[in-house]
Parts: structure tokens; C-alpha cells; sequence
């Protein structure tokens, strides 16, 4: 069974310990592959859940261990109280990272696909990461492309003022300044995209020299 390591909170000592598990790298060893998180960000419509859905595909067929964490599935959920104000946004992201921390533990190779529109919540779910790689994806599709698109027809009731604060239209998105991957999804194919994320994954999850126990 794999079991997960203390992951540091700067919380004072109380009542509460962490109680000592296996070493995480017994676990990576067994699956043969270290642990990623693939942080997917980009405006509603981008293609983040369409993408992350298809490299999961390919990564467990190519034999690696994946999961993706969908914002939306997440919200039926988890963040089922969460509303969209950036407060609620915020936490949203800082909840979803923790799941990923935790699930990246065990060895899999994490997708997340969620807008996260603010810099500093990226920033965030990126230090909760702590030494697990992870990769901040930007989805880059046009706000135009997105409209079109528009699966969900939410651009349409942000646009007629029946959803307040919607990114990319009341309210802001914040593109990745440095990603360490750009997807652009725009005259691109669904399955040439989600190749190009899991071709770099499966490039940062193969080091399975590096999952040996320590000792």
C-alpha cells in the first residue's frame, strides 16, 4: 500500500502530529515512475478539460499512472460552497493543490485542469507542490475562440450581464508570464495538443532511478 510523507504546513506544534508513513519512494519505485503535476490554466472554453482528458488517455495507455482533477467536477464536490469572487477563487485553488500534492505522493502524474485566473493563486499551488516537479501549462486560446466555441454557453449569459464576474469578460484573467509550457490550441487538433503535454510528462515521470528508497 502506498502511503505519503509529511508535507510541511508551518502550523505550531499541537494537539495534532503528523503521524511517520513509509517513504514515498518505496511507492514511486513499485509504479516505476516519479510523480508530476500538470497545472493547466486558461479562460473558459480554452480546451484545458478536453486536453487533460485525452493526455490522461495516452499516459495510462503508454503505462503511467494519471489522474485528472477537473475544476468543475471538483465543484460538484469539494468546492461545492465555493462561489467565484477571487476570495472563493483563491481557495478553490489552494484546496485543488492540496489534492494534488497529496495524490502526486502516491506516484501518480496529476493533471489539473482549472481557469485559476489570478498570478499569485498559481504561484500558490506551485509552492504547495513543494518538490513534486510541476508544470504550469498555459492553454492559449484566444478570448475570441473561446466565445465561439463557447460549449457551455457561458460567454453568452456573461455577455447579456447574467453572470457577474466572469473571467475574461467582468472580470480579469491573468496569463502566465513564464510558463513552462504554452499549448496553443487555435488551427491545432485535440489529440496533437494533448501529445505535446504528455510527451513532456512522460519525460519527467520516467526518472524511475530517481524513486529509490533512500538509505
Amino acid at each position: 500500500m502506498c502511503v505519503l510523507q509529511k508535507i510541511p504546513t508551518g502550523l505550531p506544534p499541537g494537539p495534532v502530529t503528523w503521524h511517520p508513513l513509509q517513504a514515498r519512494e518505496a511507492c514511486w519505485a513499485r509504479l516505476g515512475q516519479v510523480p508530476v503535476i500538470a497545472w493547466l490554466t486558461g479562460l473558459s472554453g480554452a480546451g484545458k478539460s478536453t486536453l487533460a482528458v485525452e493526455a490522461d488517455r495516452i499516459l495510462v495507455a503508454d503505462g503511467r499512472h494519471s489522474a485528472v482533477l477537473d475544476g468543475d467536477n471538483l465543484r460538484h464536490g469539494l468546492n461545492a460552497d465555493l462561489a467565484f469572487s477571487p476570495e472563493d477563487r483563491a481557495e478553490n485553488v489552494r484546496r485543488t493543490a492540496e489534492v494534488a500534492r497529496l495524490m502526486a505522493e502516491s506516484g501518480a502524474v496529476v493533471i489539473v485542469s482549472l481557469i485559476s485566473p489570478y498570478r499569485a493563486d498559481r504561484a500558490l499551488a506551485r509552492r504547495i507542490a513543494g518538490d513534486i516537479p510541476f508544470l504550469e501549462v498555459f492553454v492559449d486560446t484566444p478570448l475570441g475562440l473561446c466565445e465561439a466555441r463557447d460549449p457551455k454557453g457561458l460567454y453568452r449569459l456573461a455577455r447579456a450581464g447574467r453572470i457577474p464576474g466572469f473571467t475574461g469578460i467582468s472580470a480579469p484573467y491573468e496569463a502566465p508570464e513564464q510558463p513552462d509550457l504554452t499549448i496553443t490550441t487555435e488551427s491545432r487538433s485535440t489529440d496533437a495538443c494533448a501529445r505535446a503535454l504528455s510527451a513532456r510528462l512522460m519525460r519527467l515521470s520516467r526518472a524511475a532511478e530517481a524513486a529509490k528508497p533512500r538509505g
